[in-house]
């Protein structure tokens, strides 16, 4: 007959058993989910709800005013079939991310690789980086300078004072010139986290492997760039990729601080200016969802195919 202490031990034993297995989940993984624990939250609050909510609000009609009123799917009809203004936005966006993107993302890596073999590459490191500190206003402030469109800016001088044009050319009036002159801003100001990514890895593959590759018979840097620092490169490659696909996509300051807002026969007029305008100008928050969900699953599709690009199979 079992006694008394042998049955409370086998009372209490399921007892001890979860409080292990807890104890040893929370030192194996409670740990580190609690210390993920405020990035999830504010991803949360302020990533994964907006996304949900403005999916939602997509499929009202909703002015900040009254209450959301449910209208299915005319905000996407209206968007598609009967606004001629955000045709000509995606046509634009388009072409400013065919032509930004690639070059930036190229050229990111390509001043990464050069300066990364540098001697004082620290100085040179801070010259890329440094415009990306400052706001997209600011530095289209600057190069407004350059691009002014009477006598004395910077470029017209230089061409009026060699003959190479008779009146000034009106870089930020002139449709013709308008994106040009936004494209050549946002390429010098995207090259720096991308660059700063790039040259952070560069630098962290090891130098043994050249080493390496010298005996096996890599004789000169392009094949040390093809065959081991692009490989190794993958994870920062893929980071560059999406980054310049959103920063493309989402560009809005650089276009309203060059040719203002709307720009002259919204020459510059861009998907993230149609949802402002919507948004925040008229007030139509239902529709500027719809604008915004068409936003994010393209720069979402776009994301998929750079992943399966740069896909690290190792």
């Amino acid at each position: 007959m079992a006694t008394p202490a042998l049955m409370n031990k086998k009372e209490s034993s399921p007892e001890i058993s979860r409080k292990e297995k807890f104890g040893k989940w929370y030192n194996e993984k409670g740990i580190g989910y609690v210390f993920l624990a405020p990035f999830l939250i504010l991803l949360f609050i302020f990533t994964i709800f907006p996304v949900f909510s403005a999916m939602g609000l997509s499929f009202t009609y909703y002015n900040m005013l009254e209450p959301a009123k449910f209208i299915g799917l005319e905000n996407y009809k209206r968007l598609i079939l009967d606004d001629d203004i955000f045709i000509t936005a995606i046509k634009n966006t388009l072409t400013f991310a065919v032509i930004t993107g690639p070059i930036g993302f190229f050229a990111s890596f390509l001043f990464a690789w050069i300066i990364n073999q540098l001697k004082y590459n620290n100085l040179f490191s801070l010259a890329f980086y440094a415009p990306s500190l400052c706001s997209g206003i600011a530095m289209s402030q600057v190069w407004l300078w350059f691009f002014s469109s009477d006598r004395v800016g910077f470029i017209n001088y230089i061409l009026l004072k060699y003959g190479i044009i008779m009146e000034p050319v009106l870089w930020n009036k002139d449709t013709d010139t308008i994106m040009p002159v936004v494209i050549i801003i946002s390429i010098w100001m995207s090259m720096g986290t991308g660059f700063l990514v790039f040259l952070a890895g560069l630098q962290n593959i090891p130098s043994d492997l050249y080493e390496a590759g010298r005996i096996d018979g890599i004789s000169h840097k392009t094949q040390e760039l093809f065959h081991i620092t692009l490989p190794l490169s993958k994870p920062q490659l893929l980071f560059g990729a999406i980054n310049s696909i959103t920063n493309s996509f989402a560009v809005f300051d650089v276009a309203v601080s060059v040719a203002g807002m709307p720009s002259p026969d919204y020459a510059a007029h861009t998907i993230v200016a149609h949802l402002y305008d919507h948004a925040f100008i008229r007030f139509e928050m239902g529709y500027a969802s719809a604008i915004a969900m068409f936003l994010f699953l393209t720069t979402f599709f776009l994301g998929r195919i750079c992943m399966r690009i740069f896909k690290d199979e190792t």
